[in-house]
């Protein structure tokens, strides 16, 4: 009877080895090639959990096509987008985080000074996503803020109204050409509203560091009475119906999408220095559904992310081996030494501070016409 007994355990743990080892080769059958033998369990803690809540300041159109294939690899993973402004994104998670309710799962935003920041504050999870290797090191910090994309700030001119030999190539031919032509140009130059706009403001102080006469820049706008908005969408809207003929430092991804279907669209990337932004990307160390957060964050650093960011969200890949015509690889083939990529560290932080960013917009409202 003893002998049985134990014939019939050992009967029992077989199999419970072999149902756990086909759940296991299951789980690891879905991981990504290359990735660690683990992450099978990162799969299933996704399949468990079967929800992904993003707070993106990346259009919906934009990223549906992601979305689509992301669940196409991870069916069981529910996402739930949301989808506003970059100030919006920032504001909302810090209220809920503050107020101890659910919140986002993964924060993307273009505003990559006010990502840093909550990861900077503690918000950020620490994980080190199999893609790091593809992904330039200046685009990762911690461990837990990744760059995600490479799009420039342009100019962008109504091609009806506005002529080839007027179209301004570098950051002082702006400033010229607003000046000498007043009677043109007045009241019909656009650019962010920095108080409203996370993505303007963040642009414009690093152009006052990287351009020496960027005051006088300042002051060209304040002679044109500029126009200021708080969305690219609003902007490129006027811009093509004439209501404004210029734009300054305007996101590149959104105004190349909009130029390839409107042939009032015209887009100009300053040839003197381009700065370029990356779309920062974390997992909120509160996550609820943490492992469907890590998968969503490695597919976006993936090739095959990637390749759909650059060729379907038309949002520019980071990555220098993804092919297509909005890549990190053909822009630095056009700038060169011109492009200045922002990096995702603490040096975005410095005009967080309140005492410099009220500074800094009393100089700029000053010097632009916008008290």
């Amino acid at each position: 009877m003893q002998t049985k007994r134990i014939f019939v355990k050992s009967m029992l743990a077989l199999a419970a080895g072999s149902v756990m080892l086909s759940a296991q080769t299951a789980a690891q059958a879905q991981a990504p090639a290359g990735y660690p033998a683990d992450y099978g369990k990162i799969v299933d803690g996704a399949k468990k959990e079967g929800k992904l809540v993003i707070y993106s300041a990346t259009d919906t159109k934009a990223v549906e096509p992601l979305i689509k294939d992301f669940r196409s690899m991870y069916p069981d993973v529910q996402v739930e987008y949301n989808d506003m402004n970059s100030t919006e994104v920032y504001n909302r998670y810090i209220s809920e985080m503050a107020a101890g309710g659910n919140s986002a799962d993964l924060m993307w935003s273009s505003a990559m000074d006010l990502q840093t920041k909550l990861v900077s504050d503690g918000y950020g999870l620490v994980y080190a996503s199999p893609e790091i290797s593809g992904i330039p090191q200046w685009a990762i910090w911690n461990n837990a803020a990744y760059g995600t994309t490479f799009e420039p700030a342009v100019f962008v001119y109504n091609k009806r109204l506005v002529t080839a030999d007027e179209v301004p190539k570098t950051h002082a031919e702006f400033a010229k050409l607003i000046n000498s032509k007043l009677d043109k140009f007045k009241n019909k130059v656009t650019t962010y509203d920095i108080e409203k706009s996370g993505v303007g403001f963040m642009f414009i102080t690093q152009d006052s560091r990287e351009n020496k006469e960027f005051w006088d820049l300042a002051k060209a706008f304040g002679n044109a009475s500029v126009r200021v908005q708080s969305s690219t969408g609003t902007m490129l809207e006027r811009i093509s119906s004439g209501e404004n003929l210029l734009g300054y430092n305007i996101l590149g991804s959104y105004a190349l999408v909009r130029a390839a279907k409107d042939p009032s669209i015209g887009v100009q990337i300053p040839k003197d220095y381009t700065l370029v932004l990356s779309r920062v990307m974390f997992i909120s160390k509160a996550a609820k559904h943490p492992n469907a957060a890590k998968l969503w964050l490695d597919y976006t650093l993936s090739k095959r992310g990637q390749t759909m960011i650059a060729n379907e969200a038309k949002l520019y890949a980071i990555r220098a081996d993804v092919k297509g015509e909005t890549t990190y690889s053909d822009l630095a083939k056009m700038i060169g030494v011109g492009l200045k990529p922002l990096p995702v560290n603490p040096m975005l932080l410095q005009y967080l501070d309140q005492n410099k960013r009220l500074a800094f917009l009393k100089q700029w409202k000053e010097a632009a016409g916008k008290k």
